[in-house]
């Protein structure tokens, strides 16, 4: 009985893990999303309705690059800190456990740094 407590405790451990790093991908997420759509937004009214920002120190355009670089960052941030949870929970227990959402994490990772790439190299 005893064994089968701990068993189930192993479990439950490791898929706190998975849903921990679910919410900062559903956080990265948002925020890359966000910052992709205002540096679309203005990069709109710029060609379509011929409006030009002001110049600022720091407008919407790098607000938005600023969004997506804190979304990414906090993602990576987050798969590390998963990463070594669980290998340390692995190495405690002896069980092997291979994470969806850590390779998730990676994809959505990679997508936002192709998006802030598009939005610092594009005027």
């Amino acid at each position: 009985m005893s064994e089968t407590r701990e068993t189930l405790a192993v479990q439950r451990t490791f898929l706190a893990h998975e849903r921990t790093l679910m919410a900062w991908i559903r956080t990265s997420a948002s925020l890359i999303s966000f910052g992709f759509s205002v540096y679309k937004f203005f990069a709109y009214l710029v060609e379509v309705e011929g409006r030009f920002p002001i110049k600022q120190r720091f407008g919407p355009r790098h607000f938005a690059i600023a969004m997506m670089g804190i979304g990414v960052v906090a993602l990576v941030l987050a798969v590390i800190q998963e990463h070594r949870a669980v290998k340390l929970l692995e190495i405690q227990t002896n069980v092997t456990y291979s994470s969806l959402s850590e390779k998730i994490a990676w994809i959505v990772a990679l997508l936002g740094v192709l998006l802030l790439t598009l939005a610092l190299f594009r005027r």
